[in-house]
């Protein structure tokens, strides 16, 4: 069996093993993707979540091939690109907490979140795409794992990106299937879904404050 560890492909096993450890962590830390797969799964049960956090990982992917094409660096060194795309992505998150809070409390016939699961998807593909902190996220984190000695920096850079995407993607999809069984059973406690929804709505709002108030160096 090919053993790509070692060779070309990837860092050698201790710096993969730290790479691993610090991508879990980061993985599980909340971020505007994984409230609106939580949210999608809320409200449109376990199809929803799923094809919310589905959306992200495409999302993400993007960024991915963006940062080893070098686009990425083109959006860090450029202050003008970088502003508006904040303000785009900003935008966004306002966008989804208003419609979350103008929704109502939320039933099964509610439009707050999309109603496909293509719309949904696209929308969580939106979330991460418009949000440019992903991409240089992958410029800053990435790097810093690679090892020149093994040579081909790009191909290095890809392949821990994807385990990145790949183990983001994974707790989604938990996230979601645990939160559209909570949901499944609180279904008749409206006062607790209201307050979901209020809670989704301002944590969406602050994500969007925060990332107006980023810059392209942190």
């Amino acid at each position: 069996m090919f053993d790509i560890v070692g060779s070309d492909l990837l860092p050698d096993w201790p710096r993969l093993l730290t790479f691993a450890v610090a991508s879990f962590a980061l993985n599980v830390t909340p971020g505007a993707d994984m409230t609106f797969v939580a949210t999608s799964a809320a409200r449109g049960g376990a199809r929803g979540g799923i094809a919310a956090a589905l959306g992200a990982g495409a999302g993400s992917m993007i960024h991915l091939l963006a940062a080893v094409l070098g686009l990425s660096a083109i959006i860090a060194s450029s202050q003008t690109a970088f502003t508006i795309l904040k303000w785009v992505g900003a935008g966004y998150l306002i966008y989804i907490a208003f419609t979350l809070i103008r929704s109502g409390p939320a039933h099964s016939h509610d439009v707050d979140v999309p109603r496909s699961t293509l719309a949904v998807f696209r929308s969580g593909a939106m979330v991460n795409l418009l949000n440019p902190k992903v991409g240089l996220f992958f410029l800053a984190f990435l790097p810093q794992f690679i090892d020149p000695v093994h040579g081909v920096a790009a191909i290095q850079t890809f392949l821990l990106g994807l385990w990145c995407n790949v183990g983001g993607t994974t707790v989604n999809l938990l996230v979601a299937l645990v939160t559209a069984r909570a949901a499944t059973r609180l279904a008749g406690v409206g006062w607790i879904r209201q307050v979901v929804r209020w809670l989704t709505a301002t944590i969406m709002g602050g994500l969007a404050v925060k990332l107006v108030t980023s810059d392209n160096n942190r």
